[in-house]
């Protein structure tokens, strides 16, 4: 094994006089035994261990201030964002909590010449026996072995500390947390995909049959898109996340020659690949999601450029190595300082949960991880997730302050609402998606983080002109779909209402009451028959056209479907809004949600439709609040003071 630093091994006697038991108390006690890890014997007390101590982020309960002071328009700070240097010095650990960890490390016997605190703060670091680790966190470790993989870790039941350190300590490693491996990931949002009743491409600059397959004619119409100008920003790329799904250039170039000629036939995203991933692929390997987000994007934002966030080795992002986690290496790559950030719970990485770099698996990246590599865009569109039950509750959080840093910074993150109505993806947990008995609604991941911006999708319904409204985007199973397509939305069962959407949602309730039971709280989850969180943020925020996308894919044309669509639609206006901006001499909007509801006047209301699931009509379209979409793209840029 490998040490950070040589050190001199203390007895034990040295190590138990530092502070009593008494003084003691528990910090960390894992609850409930594993089924996978399986105890084993007492490690010996010679074994040598890097102790990985968390310490408390500060400032974390002024992050909310701290966002809707540069985030909101009344704000006299609005648009007054921060430096990548700024958010890392206001959260990192306070000099208190450095120096009280420290005393009592130095106190229990480790000489100070052994300690080592990493360049972000977060951790202080340093070598030891796992007797000195036992005596100084009044524990005992243990092997544990894992009964599918073989794998051995060390870890323990319980650890104390004095009481005067605890709100210091995050937590620590080694400690109680056992390396995970939940269900295998879901595949990113996908679209639906089925081919058209008719295989020829509509005519690209009719708007006669736009309820039959979406153009980007009919795209502009809708929401009264302007032609873009010739003199673009360099600083203004539209960054669009993929994982696991490739586009093509012959697809690419087919859209182009059919529906856009006005863009040349080779135009393709910059790339910033992401540990090892690479893009484009084949023709006959392309996948629906990438070629669908950059055929929506390309005719709104030309000749504005578009990013590539491609992520991850084809290892892992094939899955061909089981993880569960999903964007940490993605946010990893945007902010250093995100690789080790420690935050409830959890600091770095999730062992057994997301990839390992270098991959030392055949074909793997050989790299280290990618950490702070790439500036954020201004807009980032992402048409993936998952469901809030798929992953614990600490990564969740911690990943949702790593949005409101992005936000701090200028960074729009927009993300696709899901495709399953109220529910999750069908045989997630049960065979219809949804959470206990099969009739609780499943909140998505990262959807109900608060600071990120959901797209929910509408469609054209059969006879409808873009003059005549937007419905909610709803298709039972049957000729052309094979499964059923509901846009996704409901509340969240680990965060409550944020402030800016308290009045809608209050709205909502009063005046369209839901009727199904519900409870309060996720520590009530389905109690007394509640199908869903009262007092849980409630999304989607606003929403576009998502179904019947006329687009190309290996090679066809094709129609598509879902949330996958709407997302990038509204992050390209988004995005061309902040060339306004640029051109006037302001620059990006950040985090858009506190102007988006202050401001709803300025958005079409969705007044049409449901997203059933769970064996209900789920949630119904209403004035002011859910499924929203915008009106004109003139209005919109006067909300957002171009």
């Amino acid at each position: 094994m490998k040490f950070l630093s040589p050190f001199v091994v203390l007895s034990l006697a040295t190590l138990s006089g530092a502070l009593p038991a008494s003084d003691h108390v528990v910090h960390e006690k894992r609850s409930g035994a594993s089924t996978l890890w399986q105890k084993a014997a007492r490690v010996n007390g010679t074994e040598n261990v890097i102790v990985r101590i968390g310490l408390t982020q500060n400032n974390l309960d002024r992050g909310y201030e701290y966002l809707m002071d540069v985030s909101d328009s009344v704000s006299p700070n609005y648009g007054k964002f921060w430096t990548p240097e700024k958010v890392a010095e206001t959260f990192a650990p306070s000099n208190e909590t450095v120096t009280a960890v420290k005393q009592w490390l130095i106190q229990g016997g480790v000489d100070a010449n052994r300690l080592s605190q990493t360049k972000n703060k977060a951790w202080i670091v340093f070598n030891a026996t796992t007797a000195e680790a036992e005596t100084l966190l009044h524990t005992q470790y243990y092997h544990y072995k894992n009964a599918v993989t073989g794998s051995t870790t060390i870890a323990t039941d319980q650890y104390r500390l004095p009481q005067s350190v605890t709100q210091h300590v995050d937590y620590i490693k080694p400690g109680v947390v056992l390396p995970l491996t939940s269900r295998k990931r879901q595949a990113g949002r996908k679209p639906l995909r089925y081919q058209p009743s008719k295989k020829t491409t509509p005519n690209p600059s009719s708007l006669a049959t736009c309820d039959e397959a979406i153009t980007p004619a009919c795209v502009a119409a809708l929401y009264k898109i302007p032609v873009a100008s010739k003199d673009v920003s360099p600083n203004n790329s539209l960054g669009i996340f993929e994982e696991g799904d490739y586009y093509s250039q012959e697809d690419l170039d087919l859209f182009f020659k059919n529906f856009t000629r006005w863009i040349p036939s080779g135009t393709h995203p910059k790339p910033a690949f992401i540990d090892g991933a690479e893009a484009p692929v084949p023709v006959d390997e392309a996948g629906a999601e990438s070629d669908l987000d950059f055929q929506l994007a390309y005719p709104i934002v030309y000749p504005q450029a578009i990013t590539l966030f491609q992520n991850d080795d084809y290892n892992y992002a094939s899955e061909e190595i089981y993880t569960s986690g999903f964007f940490n290496t993605f946010l990893d790559a945007l902010d250093g300082s995100y690789c080790t950030y420690c935050a409830d719970g959890e600091c770095g990485d999730a062992s057994g949960l997301d990839p390992v770099y270098p991959d030392t698996n055949q074909g793997g990246y050989t790299g280290q991880l990618m950490c702070g590599t790439y500036k954020p865009t201004n807009v980032i569109s992402i048409s993936y997730g998952l469901q809030e039950d798929d992953l614990p509750e600490y990564y969740q959080k911690r990943q949702c302050n790593e949005f409101l840093k992005l936000g701090l910074q200028g960074t729009s993150i927009l993300i696709a609402s899901g495709d399953d109505g109220v529910a999750g993806p069908p045989g997630d947990y049960t065979d219809d998606g949804c959470l206990g008995n099969g009739t609780i609604f499943s909140p998505a991941f990262p959807n109900s983080c608060p600071w990120v911006t959901n797209v929910g999708a509408t469609k054209l319904y059969p006879g409808y002109t873009v003059a005549d409204g937007e419905s909610a985007a709803y298709d039972p199973i049957g000729d052309p779909y094979s499964i059923a397509y509901a846009s996704g939305g409901g509340f969240s069962n680990i965060y409550p209402i944020p402030s800016y959407q308290a009045a809608a949602v209050a709205e909502y309730f009063n005046k369209h009451n839901p009727p199904y039971p519900y409870y309060k709280g996720a520590a009530n989850i389905g109690k007394n028959g509640g199908l869903y969180n009262r007092l849980g943020r409630g999304y989607p925020d606003v929403a576009a056209n998502g179904d019947n996308i006329a687009m190309f894919n290996a090679g066809e044309y094709i129609l598509e479907g879902g949330t996958s669509a709407s997302t990038p639609i509204f992050s390209s206006v988004i995005n061309r809004i902040i060339e306004k901006r640029i051109a006037a001499g302001k620059g990006p909007v950040g985090f858009l949600n506190p102007v988006l509801y202050r401001n709803a006047d300025a958005l079409n209301d969705i007044t049409n439709g449901t997203n059933p699931g769970c064996g209900t009509d789920g949630f119904s379209t209403a004035p002011g609040y859910v499924s929203i979409v915008f009106r004109s793209i003139s209005k919109v840029m006067l909300m957002l003071d171009v």
